[in-house]
C-alpha cells in the first residue's frame, strides 16, 4: 500500500489560474470551516424524541459544523400509498418511516448520499419518495435521480464559510438500479450513479492451470483473451498471483464521468464532497479493495476536498492526501436493525412464514445464526465491529485540514431490537480500543493518530504561505 501524504506538513495554497500549487483545484474556504461525517445511516424509526440517553452527547458534537453528512440507506415512505418491495434488493428491505426527513434535520443533517445498494428496494416510487421527503426538509441529497446526468450531478449547500457540492456514486448496488441518459427516442432510466467494478480472483499459478485446464475440457466455445495469462471459468476471472485474493477494476466510462462531476462540481462550489457507497472487497475486510487508494486520489486530484466511503460497515484507515482527508470506511453510524414491512421475497429467501412468523424473527434469520444475549439474538451483521465507529470532525485552515478530531461511538449492541442501533460515545476503555484500531488501520497511509482524553487526534501543521 502506498503512503501518502503529510510528511511534510505544509502545503502552499496561493492560487494559480483556480488551482493550488499542489496540483489539485483549490479549496476556498473561511478559516474554521468544520464538516462533521459520519458513515451509513441504517435508520428506521425517528430517534430525536425517543428515550435514547447519551443521544444528545453525540449530537453535540455536530454543533459547530458548517457540514453535517452521512449516507442515507433507507427509503423513507408510505408504504400504504407509494412503493413496492422489489423482486431485485440490497439483501434487505430498508425502509423507514415518513417522520425520518424532520428527525434527520432535528439532528443536524444538512447533506446525505443517496446512491448504495439500497436505493431502489422499493422500487422508483420508494426513491421518489424519499427524494420529497429530503426535498420538503431542505436536506441537500445527491446519488440518486431520473437520469444518470441527475442522478451524477454535484448538489450544493450554502453555508456561512462556502458553498459545498456533494456528488455520490455507489460501487455496490443491483444490476437494475443502474441510472441512464435518454438516446435518441428512447428515455432515461431512474436509478443511482454507478461505479462498475470487474472482479477477478486471484490465485497461484499452478492452480491458474488446473483452472486453464478445465475450462478446455468443457464444451461450448472458447473466446481467445487478449491477456492469455487470465482465465475466464464460469463468467468469473481468474489471475496470477502470489497470494490468493480478489482485485478490482473500475469501468473506465464511470470513472471519467465521475471525475468530470467532481471538476464541474468544485468549479461552481468553494468544497467538495465525494463519496462511495462499495462493500469491496468485502464486509470482512477491514481495508479497503485494491483499486480504491489510486482511485480516491484521482478524485482529490480533480477536486474534491475529501473523500468519503461507507458500506463496509466497519472502519477502515484514514489517509491524509495532499492536506485532505480520505476516509476509507467510516463504519455504521446508526444499526437500526429490525426492519418493517419486509417483502415476502425476504421471507422466502430464510424458509420463514408471514402467516406464522414475524418481520423481527426474518430479520434475525437474515443474519449469522448463533450469536445469543440476554436479550435475544444480535440482528444482521452481528459482530462487534459493526457497532463501534467514530463521529469525524475536520476543520479547516488556510484552505488545508488543520484537525481531525475522532470521536468514538458504540451502537447498543446488546439491547433489545427496539433500543438497538443507535449511538452514543463510546465508554472510555471501549473508546480507547476503538481509536487503537484506527490507529492501526490508518498506518500504513502514513497517518498518525493520536489519543487525547478519549479523543483522536489527527493534527497537520498549517499551511506555508
Amino acid at each position: 500500500m502506498e503512503r501518502n501524504s503529510h510528511e511534510s506538513g505544509r502545503h502552499p495554497t496561493h492560487d494559480v489560474g483556480g488551482f493550488d500549487t499542489v496540483g489539485s483545484i483549490a479549496t476556498n474556504v473561511d478559516d474554521g470551516f468544520t464538516m462533521a461525517a459520519v458513515g451509513d445511516l441504517l435508520y428506521a424509526r425517528p430517534v430525536t424524541n425517543g428515550h435514547y440517553p447519551g443521544l444528545d452527547d453525540v449530537l453535540r458534537t455536530f454543533c459547530e459544523a458548517d457540514v453535517t453528512f452521512g449516507n442515507l440507506e433507507t427509503n423513507i415512505l408510505d408504504v400504504m400509498s407509494k412503493g413496492c418491495p422489489q423482486a431485485e434488493y440490497g439483501g434487505a428491505y430498508c425502509i423507514s418511516d415518513p417522520e425520518l426527513g424532520a428527525d434527520l434535520k432535528a439532528m443536524g443533517f444538512n447533506m446525505v448520499s443517496r446512491a448504495n445498494n439500497h436505493t431502489l428496494d422499493w422500487g422508483v416510487e420508494g426513491m421518489r419518495e424519499t427524494t420529497r421527503a429530503l426535498d420538503n426538509h431542505r436536506i441537500i441529497h445527491a446519488g440518486a435521480g431520473e437520469t444518470l446526468a441527475q442522478a451524477g450531478a454535484a448538489r450544493f449547500l450554502e453555508t456561512p464559510r462556502g458553498r459545498v457540492a456533494m456528488l455520490s456514486f455507489a460501487s455496490t448496488f443491483g444490476p437494475m438500479a443502474r441510472a441512464c441518459d435518454p438516446a435518441g427516442e428512447a428515455p432515461g432510466r431512474p436509478g443511482l450513479n454507478p461505479l462498475r467494478l470487474t472482479r477477478s480472483i486471484i490465485v497461484p499459478p499452478e492452480m491458474l492451470e488446473t483452472l486453464r485446464k478445465v475450462r478446455e475440457m468443457l464444451p461450448g466455445d472458447k473466446p481467445a483473451l487478449k491477456d492469455p495469462s487470465r482465465v475466464v471459468l464460469g463468467g468469473v476471472t481468474y489471475e496470477p498471483g502470489k497470494k490468493a485474493g480478489y482485485s478490482f477494476a473500475a469501468n473506465s466510462r464511470d470513472v471519467a464521468n465521475i471525475l468530470r462531476n467532481v471538476r464541474q462540481g468544485k468549479q461552481v462550489s468553494d468544497f467538495c464532497i465525494a463519496t462511495n457507497h462499495g462493500h469491496e472487497p468485502g464486509e470482512w475486510s477491514q481495508e479497503p479493495a485494491d483499486y480504491e487508494q489510486s482511485f480516491a486520489r484521482s478524485l482529490i486530484d480533480a477536486g474534491a476536498d475529501t473523500y468519503i466511503v461507507h458500506g463496509p460497515h466497519v472502519l477502515r484507515g484514514i489517509e491524509i492526501y495532499k492536506g485532505r482527508p480520505i476516509f476509507y470506511s467510516l463504519g455504521n453510524f446508526f444499526c437500526q436493525d429490525l426492519r418493517t414491512p419486509i417483502g415476502a421475497d425476504m421471507y422466502e429467501e430464510y424458509g420463514k412464514d408471514p402467516r406464522v412468523d414475524t418481520d423481527a424473527e426474518v430479520t434475525v434469520d437474515e443474519v449469522a445464526k448463533g450469536y445469543p444475549t440476554a436479550e435475544g439474538l444480535i440482528g444482521p451483521q452481528s459482530g462487534v465491529e459493526f457497532y463501534e465507529s467514530v463521529v469525524t470532525i475536520s476543520r479547516f485552515e488556510d484552505n488545508h485540514l488543520a484537525e481531525l478530531r475522532l470521536y468514538p461511538i458504540e451502537l447498543r449492541r446488546t439491547m433489545r431490537f427496539a433500543n438497538r442501533g443507535v449511538p452514543r460515545l463510546a465508554p472510555a476503555p471501549q473508546g480507547v480500543a476503538i481509536l487503537e484500531r484506527l490507529q492501526s488501520l490508518s498506518a500504513p497511509f502514513g497517518t498518525q493518530v493520536e489519543i487525547e482524553n478519549g479523543v483522536g487526534l489527527i493534527r497537520l501543521q498549517p499551511a506555508s504561505t
